[in-house]
């Protein structure tokens, strides 16, 4: 057996560090490659870093023999500014592998990067080819995959990865013992638990993919995912199938759960992003079911966090949405193939609410915290559902919904489903919502569960007015009577979903601040801009059904002051009523029971309420209630106080003035072809000619719902409404006029002066 003298293990050590500085620094390497390649390549070494049998460190290149450098190129190499110089680590073997990996990552990074000098890029590019070609690298990293050194064991994972990225970048073939070692470890699990560092190596080199500023990402992750097409819909059967309550170490599939999952959402983001066509990016739409039944299974609740947040992603189209961050257009051109493919997901998420989910979904439990799920003794633990579980599971019920109504043409169909859906989501979160819905409005629901996650708050509500529309649509071709009106009314309130009572409790919980609104338009992150819009547009259509809701909402903030006679049962609640007396003051011939709180399912929409008794004291209730509430916080857009603010800060100003696409796009679709300017005299409320708050009456008055009476109305929510889009017109109008607006908001100033129009008519017909 032929043994390769080494260097000494402590000269070799600072070689390696002294390597290692250089490369991060970005220097420019002056000797030749090999003699690089003879202290990066792992075969330099054996366990003990002093002598290695060839046959256990192959070197079919001789490259240890005839490029081991003299001690001149060795003290060449070692040459460093004096201020990097320290004192070396007491160093093992295990140091000098593990330094040796960190050169060869660096190092790759550095050809990655842009900042790199040409003249040092080029040279590292040559010192990683040959590195590549003299030594059979990729097997001697595979290797170290199932070290009990966990930190070795990543580090080889990753420099391996960043090796494979890099021959994809300079189009070199991969060597046929790596993709022969995913093939044969992906298809052999779960009896192979090396499967799991495959994935994990596959994830970081789609990552670095998609991380990439080239223009040829989509050739790039084609010619990657060509090999191994057909084996990840293998393995992922095997996952899968798995039963994990007979499996007695379950760490090890929740480990290859959560690499699986990381990968598959990879997957999908490069098939809505790149445009690529493979079966393993359809994995999930073809066997939905089998990755629904995984949030069934008794594992921990960051399992089923992930899970139900992924399948959330794919409804909503975000998959991948935080890599691609401005590399790829934000609004995606359509794609037929991965519609029908979301559809079957919305299908399948339906089938498994109707066969049971939700009753079976446990959200008790820790509570996820930063930082991980475990409390300290000395903190004291609130118990709780777990929030993040509630408001997923809601948005993806909400969501399949509307994918499903979509493609839907029946209307008694649309209904049925939305009536059984919804009752399910209903029931499912009454036990989690205090106070309960069953003594509130049903369509509060929303604002309760998502009060924490603006965004899935905002996904919610655009989906709940989706479905209203479609409905609406549908409803109107074959209705008929007044009474089927009404009786749609009332299936809104009591399911959930009527539009005007859910944008009414999304302004309450922002305390009908402008700036908040403000702040939601101008940011990109949510849909706001696209929700807002469209209903704005239904309010122009539907002024009197909203006229209505909010008067109900005003009766229902002074109800300790009023006496509700003649109130239909609500369906929302179980069949038991709650009797209270009525005072000495209601009028005669009244019965004597009566709900504790507005029945809104079927008050709302049966069109009259038979006696709204007011006393003189409820005056004075309404006018404090009803006026704008103070603000919390000062607005973001408040020119006036600073002479206009002319003198901008010119960082902000380029910084705000951007154009974004997403913006633009939802602008396009509500641009009205009639007018394309206002001046800044039309967006400005008009004054009132009438006080407004109403003159104190030292008698009673009764409220109909065909009819709303001046003095009620002109101080309720319908006025605070109606004032919040006075201040978000002026915040707009002032940000536009400066340039500072981040999109054309002429057509969304247009709709917000046509609502104005409308309320000021209202008014005057009182």
């Amino acid at each position: 057996m032929r043994y390769i003298l080494a260097v000494p293990m402590k000269a070799f050590f600072d070689v390696l560090e002294q390597l290692y500085r250089k490369v991060l620094l970005g220097a420019t390497l002056e000797n030749e490659n090999h003699d690089y390649i003879f202290y990066l390549n792992p075969s330099s070494l054996d366990q003990d870093c002093s002598t290695a049998p060839s046959s256990e460190c192959p070197d079919p290149h001789g490259v240890q023999d005839k490029h081991q450098p003299s001690s001149a190129n060795l003290a060449t190499i070692s040459v460093v500014p004096v201020c990097l110089k320290k004192h070396s680590p007491i160093c093992s073997a295990r140091e000098v592998m593990l330094l040796q990996l960190t050169v060869i990552k660096v190092m790759i990074t550095r050809i990655l990067s842009v900042e790199t000098d040409f003249r040092a890029k080029e040279k590292y590019r040559d010192i990683i080819k040959i590195l590549l070609k003299s030594s059979d690298i990729d097997s001697k990293l595979t290797c170290m995959f199932q070290n009990s050194d966990k930190l070795l064991s990543h580090m080889a994972a990753k420099c391996l990865a960043l090796l494979l990225y890099f021959q994809l970048r300079e189009k070199i073939t991969f060597s046929n013992s790596w993709i022969a070692f995913c093939q044969k470890n992906l298809s052999e699990y779960p009896e192979n638990e090396k499967a799991v560092y495959c994935l994990w190596t596959l994830t970081v080199i789609i990552k670095e993919i998609f991380k990439d500023t080239c223009s040829q990402k989509t050739e790039i992750l084609k010619q990657f995912l060509t090999p191994f097409d057909t084996i990840f819909e293998v393995f992922y059967s095997s996952l899968f199938s798995q039963h994990f309550e007979s499996c007695q170490d379950t760490s090890k599939i929740i480990n290859s759960l959560i690499c699986s999952l990381e990968l598959l959402e990879l997957l999908i983001a490069s098939r809505i992003h790149l445009k690529l066509h493979f079966t393993c990016q359809r994995i999930l739409f073809l066997k939905p079911s089998c990755v629904l039944d995984i949030i069934t299974w008794p594992v921990q609740a960051f399992v089923k966090r992930k899970f139900i947040i992924f399948i959330k992603k794919c409804l909503l189209w975000k998959v991948g949405e935080d890599l691609f961050r401005g590399s790829s257009p934000v609004v995606m051109p359509p794609d037929q193939h991965l519609d029908v493919d979301i559809l079957a997901l919305a299908d399948a998420v339906l089938r498994a609410v109707d066969l049971g989910l939700l009753r079976t979904l446990s959200v008790h439990g820790k509570p996820p915290c930063f930082g991980g799920d475990e409390i300290q003794p000395t903190c004291e633990h609130v118990p709780g559902p777990d929030h993040v579980i509630l408001r997923a599971a809601s948005l993806l019920i909400i969501k399949s919904v509307e994918i499903k109504f979509q493609s839907c043409a029946s209307a008694h169909e649309m209904k049925v489903d939305l009536q059984s859906f919804m009752c399910e989501l209903l029931t499912f979160l009454k036990p989690h919502l205090q106070p309960s819905l069953q003594s509130h409005n049903p369509c509060e629901w929303i604002s309760k569960v998502f009060i924490e996650q603006d965004d899935d708050m905002l996904e919610a509500a655009k989906a709940s007015l989706g479905i209203y529309l479609k409905l609406t649509r549908q409803r109107k071709a074959t209705e008929s009577s007044t009474q089927e009106k009404e009786m749609w009314n009332h299936h809104t309130h009591e399911y959930g979903y009527n539009p005007h009572c859910i944008f009414l409790f999304l302004l309450k919980n922002i305390g009908f601040d402008s700036s908040v609104l403000l702040d939601f338009l101008i940011s990109s992150e949510t849909c706001f801009l696209e929700y807002f819009v469209r209903y704005l547009k239904l309010l122009q259509k539907d002024w009197t059904h909203f006229f209505t809701i909010c008067k109900y909402f005003d009766v229902t903030e002074s109800k300790d002051s009023i006496n509700i006679s003649g109130c239909g049962s609500s369906l929302v609640q179980d069949g038991s009523r709650n009797q209270t007396e009525l005072s000495p003051s209601a009028a005669p011939g009244i019965p004597r029971s009566a709900h504790a709180s507005i029945s809104w399912a079927s008050n709302v929409s049966s069109g009259s309420l038979s006696h709204l008794v007011i006393s003189k004291e409820t005056h004075a209730t309404l006018q404090a209630d009803s006026l704008p509430p103070l603000r919390a916080s000062q607005n973001l857009v408040n020119y006036d106080s600073s002479d206009d603010s002319e003198a901008e800060d010119t960082d902000q100003h380029s910084a705000n003035s951007k154009q974004t696409s997403l913006h633009q796009e939802a602008m396009k679709k509500s641009q009205d072809p009639v007018g394309t300017s206002m001046d800044k005299k039309q967006l400005r409320l008009e004054p009132q000619s009438r006080p407004l708050v109403p003159k104190q009456s030292n008698n009673p008055f009764s409220v109909d719902c065909d009819r709303v009476p001046d003095n009620f109305s002109e101080v309720g929510i319908s006025y605070t409404t109606l004032k919040c889009f006075e201040e978000l017109q002026g915040a707009i109008y002032r940000l536009q006029k400066k340039n500072l607006f981040p999109y054309n908001a002429t057509a969304l100033l247009k709709l917000l002066k046509h609502i104005e129009a409308i309320y000021n008519e209202s008014m005057n017909t009182l």
